[in-house]
């Protein structure tokens, strides 16, 4: 899974915890989108994980 160009958010680990309290590996993947950003006055395409373009509408 690739990391968000911006923050740097990549997959985190955990614990599936079945109803028996039994704990077996899994992965907390972020949602990353492919988008098109207009970077010092240039178009550029990068994936960025949704919280950063919440925060890049954000000033729009």
């Amino acid at each position: 899974m690739a990391k968000c160009e911006m923050c740097g958010k990549g997959p985190q680990f955990g614990h599936n915890v079945s109803h028996s309290k039994r704990a077996t590996n899994r992965r907390f993947n972020p949602n990353i989108q492919r988008v098109r950003v207009m970077v010092d006055g240039k178009v550029r395409r990068m994936r960025l994980c949704t919280r950063c373009l919440r925060t890049l509408n954000k000033g729009a």
